[in-house]
């Protein structure tokens, strides 16, 4: 049997493994060695799978990982959002589906300092679905759009998400944080626009607030957003003046939380524990997984499956459009049934060598596959995002009516994904800037 044969019948395993419940991180690496002892043997395959765990948490970038997890967590707990909500309604309030649109712009914000979806959407699900249920909001919609808007912290930096692909494809983290933020910023105005438009159709879905702020509350209430603002400013500002690397920025950006909240006396034991706590579990559920899908890269590696594919590309003259309409509509599917990370880095080591091979710039692809990932999020049957919410409204809200209220913003989602793949400026522009 050809070692081409070993790689694909590997791939199927895999797939047969993860539909069957296998966690990811097991599946990835599990094939991975049982690949390798059957290409090389037992003693290779012994070297390989002690020396690659080792090798790949050294690396000096990962550290940036607990350390922007740390800052969202000390954020989220001490209640560092709370003043950006209630800035974003008295602002946003006037317009329709105003409570809506005040969580998108909350949900944004809050993107740029936590780096995780699922924590963006349990911090604005609590703060933002009570508000609008209050207000006669449909369920639907009150519940989905926080769901969706959540996923905006694939996108904006500092994204975890970009943070493992810029290892893998050994790019710029610094650069894919910068090219992160105009595509951020058009999904949440995407977002805002699908709200507008369907409460102007439908005004029942969103009745007016009687929320009528004057000016000086306005202006007022941005006093209470600076604790955000700093490290917002700190983190980004830093990164595209080349101040300091990612990996100083999540130093930098984790020091800062716990100042900010020392600050407003927010600052407890219990607070540390909790934060210290979940940022080495998330941790390490992050690395088990990269680590998996490190051994399952060697493995394909050494079949030679990446370079088939790659000269298939290049021998069938594909369009680089076509390539990623087809990648895109893998993603799709997969984030059907799949975590979003474990999709990157089972589907990484198979389309990096194709996308190079068609010459596609690396940095747009990663900003690409976090959109794809945001979309996998909100996804039937399993986006993450949609549980996370319905484990805070518990019975009030059925998750069939949440699925229901996401189907609006999967359209707005499509619709951006296809303008970023349409301009390629929209992603890269800023990271022009920076160099």
């Amino acid at each position: 049997m050809s070692d081409l044969a070993i790689g694909f019948i590997g791939l199927a395993v895999m797939v047969i493994l993860m539909l069957l419940y296998v966690p990811i991180g097991v599946a990835l690496g599990l094939v991975g060695a049982l690949g390798i002892f059957v290409l090389l043997g037992a003693g290779p395959m012994w070297g390989i799978i002690t020396a690659i765990p080792y090798d790949f948490a050294a690396h000096w970038t990962l550290s940036s990982i607990p350390m922007f997890l740390l800052m969202g967590y000390v954020g989220f707990h001490a209640q560092l959002t709370d003043g950006l909500f209630k800035t974003a309604r008295l602002w946003l309030s006037a317009l329709p589906g105003g409570l809506a649109i005040t969580s998108i712009g909350a949900s944004a914000g809050f993107s740029a300092v936590t780096g995780s979806s699922l924590a963006c959407a349990a911090a604005m699900g609590r703060i933002a679905v009570p508000e609008m249920l209050r207000y006669k909001y449909d369920k639907g919609l009150a519940s989905g759009v926080v769901a969706a808007a959540g996923t905006i912290g694939s996108m904006i930096p500092p994204s975890i998400m970009l943070i493992i692909y810029g290892v893998f494809a050994e790019v710029p983290i610094g650069q894919l944080f910068i090219a992160g933020i105009i595509p951020g910023i058009l999904t949440a105005v995407m977002f805002s626009i699908m709200v507008v438009i369907r409460v102007k159709i439908k005004p029942s879905l969103a009745p007016a607030a009687d929320i009528m702020p004057t000016w000086q509350e306005r202006f007022q209430s941005l006093g209470e957003t600076w604790p955000l603002l700093i490290i917002i400013f700190a983190v980004i500002g830093g990164l595209f003046l080349g101040i300091f690397t990612p990996t100083e920025a999540g130093a930098v950006g984790a020091f800062l939380s716990f100042f900010v909240a020392a600050l407003r006396g927010k600052l407890t034991f219990d607070l540390i524990k909790k934060s210290v706590t979940e940022t080495l579990v998330s941790t390490s559920a992050i690395f088990v997984i990269a680590i998996g899908a490190a051994i399952l890269t060697r493995f394909l590696a050494l079949t030679g499956i990446p370079d088939f594919l790659s000269d298939f590309v290049l021998d069938s003259a594909v369009n680089p459009f076509v390539i990623l309409l087809g990648i895109a509509l893998v993603y799709l599917i997969l984030g059907m049934f799949l975590d979003p990370l474990g999709i990157m880095l089972l589907t990484l080591p198979i389309f990096l060598p194709i996308v190079e091979s068609a010459d596609i710039n690396l940095i747009w692809f990663g900003i690409l596959i976090a959109k794809f990932l945001e979309i996998a999020l909100i996804t039937p049957p399993v986006g993450l995002n949609v549980f996370v919410i319905k484990g805070i409204v518990g019975d009030a809200i059925p998750t069939t009516t949440i699925f229901r209220g996401i189907f609006w913003f999967l359209i707005a989602d499509l619709i951006t994904m296809t303008l970023m793949i349409v301009f390629p400026e929209i992603s890269l522009w800023l990271p022009r800037l920076m160099s």
